[in-house]
């Protein structure tokens, strides 16, 4: 298989991969949004994993830059997942407690 085609191969998947991702979580009841997000962090972390194996097995400088940006936006991802968890389980606690920044609910 040439260059081409497997270039051609990489961006078909990758359009199909975020239409289905588009269309799963449109049909998802917003109920459940905050539960899936929560243990969608762990494969999350496994996609941040993933990056780092393909940035370290990167040779050329073309591989090594889309490496690094997979490592950004992955770990980015994964913080902004837990972030958003957390705020969304401080709604639900019930013990009165302050948050971390010293604010009041």
């Amino acid at each position: 298989m040439n260059d081409i085609t497997m270039l051609w191969t990489a961006a078909y998947i990758a359009m199909l991969a975020a239409f289905t991702g588009y269309v799963v979580i449109s049909r998802v009841p917003v109920i459940l949004h905050t539960p899936l997000m929560s243990g969608s962090n762990f494969i999350h972390g496994i996609v941040l994993v993933g990056a780092m194996i393909a940035l370290g097995l990167a040779t050329t400088p073309l591989e090594q830059a889309i490496g690094f940006v997979a490592v950004i936006l992955g770990a980015a991802n994964v913080t902004g997942g837990y972030v958003v968890t957390e705020r969304i389980l401080q709604m639900f606690d019930r013990s009165g407690r302050k948050q971390k920044d010293g604010g009041q609910r």
